[in-house]
């Protein structure tokens, strides 16, 4: 049996999207099961990707046929939606969820910034910007669109910020490689501050070799004799 044929039903029969890496373990699990079909064990040991090329291939027929419903990937998730020509009758049979209001565009250009140049700090997308997105962050953070992902080597450590798998549902993305092409944002220059310096050259966090001239000099001035003193009362 085709493993894009498998994989068909166990999409239609999930509760949520689910990845190739989760449809590879359910591959799995159903091979290993004490009353396990024949028909199963082939697919014990299937690779994600063989998962993922027969989901692309599923995707491209259910395209090509003209169906009522596609199957996408989102985040990273595979799912059947419906097209979107039949959302008047879909929404009278199931209602319609609540959404989260709409973004801001100060919100959206604040996400592109993110996006495109993460991980970012607050100070940088600023820069891009030039005002302040102190309420802007906030309210992409509450939202889970955007979470603090480390801090930077500079001065002060400020936070980095980069986006989450909310921000591709939101956008209905696959992965950040679908994001349009930015050159021109990405190439907006941005100036972070010098990198911290401490006597301590365990804790440094200057380059190995900037340490190592540094302590090469300050050798060589300590080895070097003084200059003999000048003037009459001088051997």
């Amino acid at each position: 049996m085709e493993l894009k044929l498998i994989l068909e039903p166990l999409l239609f029969s999930a509760q949520k999207p689910m990845s190739a890496k989760e449809l590879r373990d359910v591959l799995a699990n159903a091979a290993t099961a004490e009353d396990a079909d024949d028909a199963a064990k082939p697919y014990k040991k299937v690779k994600e990707d063989d998962v993922t090329t027969a989901l692309e291939e599923l995707a491209r027929e259910h395209e090509t046929a003209a169906r009522t419903f596609r199957l996408v990937c989102v985040a990273g998730a595979w799912q059947f939606v419906t097209q979107p020509e039949f959302a008047p009758w879909v929404k009278a049979l199931v209602g319609v969820k609540n959404r989260p209001s709409r973004l801001s565009q100060a919100a959206l250009e604040t996400l592109a910034i993110i996006a495109y140049r993460q991980p970012v700090t607050r100070a940088e997308v600023e820069q891009v910007r030039g005002v302040n997105i102190d309420g802007t962050m906030q309210t992409i953070l509450e939202r889970g669109l955007v979470v603090q992902s480390g801090r930077a080597e500079v001065v002060g450590r400020p936070a980095l910020y980069s986006t989450t798998p909310s921000f591709l549902e939101y956008f209905g993305l696959r992965g950040l490689e679908d994001l349009p092409a930015a050159d021109e944002l990405r190439r907006i220059p941005v100036e972070r501050p010098p990198a911290p310096v401490t006597a301590d050259a365990g804790l440094a966090t200057v380059p190995p070799e900037q340490l190592q001239l540094n302590a090469e000099v300050k050798m060589q001035n300590e080895e070097t004799p003084a200059a003999p003193a000048e003037g009459p009362g001088a051997n």
